[in-house]
């Protein structure tokens, strides 16, 4: 089994009916969560673009930011704008340009470390989104893909900070064939992925594996339930690959859960006691 045959697999799945369920749960959940719509980031990437087009096509009663700064590429936003003109949203979307507040941070905590500016951009983008959705009385629509949910590749209480993951159960894989069939230009489609928090960055620089090979080794694990060694032997890969994408799960885990609540009861939340969804 090689990593192509793997994709394939991964990419059967009918985006027909995928759409239409995605449609209707965002619709439900904005009408159980007692809110008037949902309002989104959009940064003109394939995750972004086919979670926008998602929204518009659950709700009439959306909302989009658009949030660059000076290491945003030019190209990210022209994406943004074309997805903006395909779903006729022309009167529902805001430029904010977010460098004047990250330039409060930098005067107040002293530092250049990219990594500790690129997150507080993120959590900006995600203070904006919330100030925006309690305005106007609507939930923060969440971008993330299952791969970068699996991975941890998504900034704590950034990115990751929303009210729902509408397409968080799919691969990128799934999420770029997905983009296709709701008919996205190809470019925005093909795009190399990229939170672009700062200047060059790509996901798949950052993370050092291509993300057909990511999403391979993150199928066989998950879905298929194969040990490491396997998954080497099957895509011909060297083992360590598979044990870098297997810490990068492991040690992000602490980013899918919510805050660890030591107990001290016999009623803990979220490990004896969980809110009943039926009660909202």
């Amino acid at each position: 089994m090689r990593v192509q045959s793997v994709l394939q697999e991964l990419k059967d799945v009918n985006y027909s009916v995928i759409s239409e369920y995605i449609i209707r749960r965002i619709s439900e959940y904005i009408t159980e969560s007692g809110k008037n719509g949902g309002i989104i980031g959009l940064s003109g990437g394939i995750d972004s673009s086919v979670t926008t087009v998602l929204l518009s096509k659950a709700t009439q009663n959306y909302f989009i930011l658009l949030m660059p700064s000076s290491s945003t590429p030019q190209k990210d936003m022209e994406d943004a704008k074309k997805i903006i003109n395909m779903i006729g949203a022309n009167n529902k979307y805001k430029i904010i340009n977010i460098d004047p507040i990250l330039e409060s941070f930098k005067n107040e905590i002293k530092t250049n470390d990219k990594l500790v500016l690129g997150n507080i951009k993120a959590r900006i983008r995600m203070i904006l989104l919330y100030a925006y959705a309690q305005i106007m009385n609507y939930l923060v629509i969440g971008t993330g893909d299952k791969s970068e949910l699996l991975l941890g590749y998504f900034t704590k209480y950034g990115d990751g900070g929303v009210d729902i993951l509408p397409i968080g159960d799919l691969y990128k894989t799934q999420v770029r064939e997905l983009g296709r069939y709701l008919g996205l230009p190809e470019d925005i489609v093909t795009k190399p992925s990229s939170p672009a928090l700062w200047e060059g960055q790509t996901a798949e620089g950052e993370l050092g594996v291509s993300y057909d090979i990511i999403d391979a080794i993150l199928y066989l694990r998950v879905e298929k339930m194969m040990n490491i060694e396997s998954i080497a032997k099957d895509l011909q890969i060297d083992t360590e690959i598979v044990h870098k994408i297997d810490r990068m799960i492991k040690t992000s885990q602490h980013k899918r859960l919510p805050p660890e609540i030591f107990r001290l009861s016999g009623r803990a939340i979220n490990s004896d006691w969980r809110y009943p969804r039926e009660w909202i």
